[in-house]
């Protein structure tokens, strides 16, 4: 009965979009784009805030201003005004730990649902699904009483060695805003904080706590800032994480141009901005450079630059006590906004429910991605099947734990074994060999959690033994499935990777398997690129998947046996080679004490694409079971003016058997420019349901603003006149059609 509901709601997520209405969210019609608007941080509690803080002495103001705990800062409880409560949560709600120290509190009641990581997220490309994921996880963090969710992290990938690469969603700013902003919205729709992390140019684990960022404005305002702008503007974010590194030589926690100047007196930011963990370096200087709150690891909490330093500072008349006043009445009235004070009956929530488990399917059968599919090698035909060979150590490896970062502990998460036990009819055998194992160098193992270069150095010897097994099995059965790529140990905050070969002598495995069974599939499990371009050549079908979630080895399986008709798209693009990325073709990373982003705007496929380099797959890609034609592409007008929107129209017909969604991407470029210029840029895309034999028409708005560029010497946004290409294709190097438009 069980497998019969998991099925039906397989099903139920192919054929259909899941929708969150509430009032966050407003349709125009089925083709356009719903719009995600935040709530503003109101002033209606303004009078009862300051009353408050005049009641309030030196000491309890200032006790606000810094962590009291690992995940809290100071409450007033004489006055009623609780401690801020925090959770992290790139992947769900983190479990409790203890008051002082990191270790686990040790509760039975902590268990949370785990999510897909934020680069499948990114891969869905559907904003409904970014809307969910944060709504969901909002639940979870009221039901665990906190107010703040120490997430989402939009920092740019610039390079595909990063350590988080997993969870910083996309390498192109404009997917990274859309996603981020019906998140940011999702969540705080449950009177809770989003904590929208790392401000600003936080690219790269190597060095993180000291390495000096230096960017020319204009790359800065159009590749690192717009996902942050937009969270703000839009989603109305009610607090913004400051980072670790330097920005042209101010630590970003204390760093007047990006803290005051930019996100509160350009961009209006009203909420709280709160430390990276011991991110702080500084006492006066941070609090009047527009940080709120230190927050930081384990050392006597009033030893805190914002704790007993900031009472003698105050005392020695080196700030003012209105200094102090400003940055409590933010925190005030990001507590009133949420609910937890003003005594307003607040979102309960709900945690690891069947509903939640549901949510996180949905993600994950929309972030698959299928690379290669050459003979219709998937989905895979079971007719005359008796068993199947499912080889490699991902195949067992869970990973809502793991590596230096924030996971979660959950009582479910499907492995892809899991998965194929859960779906397969019960006559077909499973042959199940580890064939490689996951192995680190004794010496090396301490890298972990310190930033170097590299992480932790793998061991890539196969064991002769293990690897007979995996041989015999893959023999012995009617189809091999071959689970490789990575984990959470070996993706991991806190150090960057030194290169892309697949660790634990997967390759060498996989040439091994394929040579003994022709029908053999590669599923690659990871968050970040990998050097895959001989396992591509080698074998007929290629999948990738991601750390995704709870329901993730379901979800996988129902795209492997075709009940889900994969639909991701990566969200970056996968190199043939590390040198032909940016950031490596330029020599500009790591850097050392200083990091100069040398590649300037040509961040991603913007580099490959202007530079003529063929990437092994494109940023956009991603397959389907079925085809599709793009046809009748048509702008609704040939000109524009400057406060207009260019409303462009595509017929998507599905030309295949089965019913399919694709992604719609919508680039433009212009030749004729005064400034230099990526050669195309993603400025809209929109995912369409179509049924076999159907056609379906989807409409992409772009707002004229979206074309400007930053000039740096009116410090305006300007969109030229003239001429621009709007290219509509289904990857960044699969053009299907271009349309002219001019701007008056």
């Amino acid at each position: 009965m069980k497998n019969k509901i998991l099925y039906l709601s397989a099903a139920i997520a192919f054929v259909t979009f899941t929708s969150c209405k509430n009032e966050s969210q407003t349709t125009n019609s089925d083709s356009d784009q719903k719009e995600y608007v935040g709530k503003e941080i109101g002033s209606e509690f303004d009078a009862e805030i300051d009353k408050l803080v005049s009641q309030m002495t030196l000491e309890e103001k200032i006790g606000m201003l810094h962590g009291n705990s690992m995940f809290t800062s100071g409450g007033v409880k004489r006055l009623g005004i609780p401690e801020l409560k925090m959770a992290d949560g790139p992947l769900g709600v983190r479990e409790e730990i203890s008051r002082d120290n990191w270790a686990p509190a040790g509760l039975t009641d902590d268990f949370a649902t785990y999510y897909p990581a934020a680069g499948a997220l990114a891969a869905t490309f559907n904003q409904e699904m970014a809307y969910t994921f944060g709504n969901s996880v909002g639940q979870e963090l009221r039901a665990r009483d906190k107010d703040m969710l120490l997430s989402p992290a939009i920092n740019i990938v610039r390079t595909p060695l990063g350590g988080r690469t997993y969870e910083y969603m996309t390498e192109d700013p404009f997917l990274n805003k859309k996603m981020a902003v019906p998140m940011v919205v999702g969540l705080q729709d449950n009177d809770v904080m989003a904590c929208v992390k790392h401000f600003a140019a936080n690219n790269q684990e190597t060095n993180r706590d000291f390495v000096d960022v230096q960017i020319d404005e204009r790359t800065l305002r159009e590749i690192y800032l717009p996902a942050f702008e937009a969270s703000v503007k839009e989603g109305k974010a009610y607090s913004i994480m400051g980072a670790y590194n330097k920005f042209r030589g101010e630590y970003l926690c204390e760093n007047d141009y990006m803290l005051n100047k930019i996100l509160r007196d350009e961009w209006g930011f009203k909420g709280v901005v709160v430390s990276d963990w011991a991110a702080v370096h500084s006492t006066v200087k941070s609090l009047k450079s527009g940080l709120d709150i230190e927050m930081g690891t384990p050392k006597p909490f009033n030893e805190f630059f914002l704790a007993d330093k900031l009472i003698a500072a105050a005392k020695n008349k080196e700030i003012s006590e209105a200094e102090i006043d400003i940055h409590v009445k933010r925190i005030l009235r990001t507590l009133f906004q949420v609910k937890a004070m003003g005594g307003k009956e607040r979102v309960k929530g709900s945690i690891a429910t069947e509903a939640h488990y549901q949510d996180a399917y949905k993600i994950a059968a929309e972030a698959i991605v299928l690379l290669k599919n050459e003979n219709n090698a998937l989905p895979l035909q079971l007719e005359g099947v008796k068993s199947i060979a499912v080889i490699g150590n991902n195949a067992t490896k869970k990973n809502a734990l793991g590596g230096f970062g924030a996971g979660v502990k959950t009582k479910r998460e499907v492995t892809p074994l899991d998965g194929l036990k859960n779906r397969l009819p019960k006559s077909i055998q499973i042959n199940y060999a580890e064939g490689y194992l996951e192995r680190y160098e004794e010496k090396n193992k301490g890298n972990l959690g310190n930033i170097t270069s590299s992480g932790p150095v793998t061991i890539d010897k196969l064991e002769p033994a293990k690897v007979q097994e995996a041989i015999e099995a893959a023999k012995n059965s009617d189809i091999a499935i071959v689970f490789a790529g990575s984990n959470r140990d070996y993706e991991t905050e806190a150090s960057d990777r030194s290169d892309l070969h697949l660790p634990f002598g997967q390759e060498e495995l996989i040439k091994k398997i394929v040579d003994v069974n022709p029908r053999t599939i590669v599923v690659i499990v990871a968050g970040a690129p990998f050097g895959i371009d001989a396992v591509s050549k080698k074998t007929n079908a290629l999948v990738w998947t991601w750390f995704n979630g709870s329901e993730g080895g379901n979800a996988l399986a129902d795209v492997l046996l075709g009940k889900v008709n994969p639909s991701g798209k990566l969200p970056w693009t996968m190199p043939k080679k590390l040198m032909d990325s940016p950031a490596h073709a330029t020599n500009s990373f790591p850097g050392d004490k200083a990091v100069n982003y040398a590649e300037g705007i040509l961040v991603g496929y913007r580099w490959f694409d202007t530079k003529n380099i063929a990437p092994l797959y494109p940023f956009g890609f991603g397959l389907s079971y079925t085809t599709f034609a793009i046809e009748n592409v048509k702008a609704d007008k040939t000109e524009y003016a400057l406060n207009e929107t260019i409303s462009v129209s595509v017929d998507v017909k599905n030309t295949g058997k089965a019913d399919g969604k694709e992604v719609v991407q919508l680039y433009t470029s212009k030749s004729d420019s005064k400034v230099s210029r990526a050669a195309k840029e993603l400025k809209g895309f929109k995912k369409v349901l179509v049924k076999s034999g159907n056609s379906n028409t989807v409409t992409i708005k772009v707002p004229v603003k979206e074309l400007a560029y930053y000039d740096v010497t009116t410090k305006k946004w300007i969109v030229e006149p003239g001429k621009y290409t709007l290219k509509i294709g289904t990857s960044s190097r699969d053009i299907k059609k271009e349309v002219v438009v001019t701007i008056k």
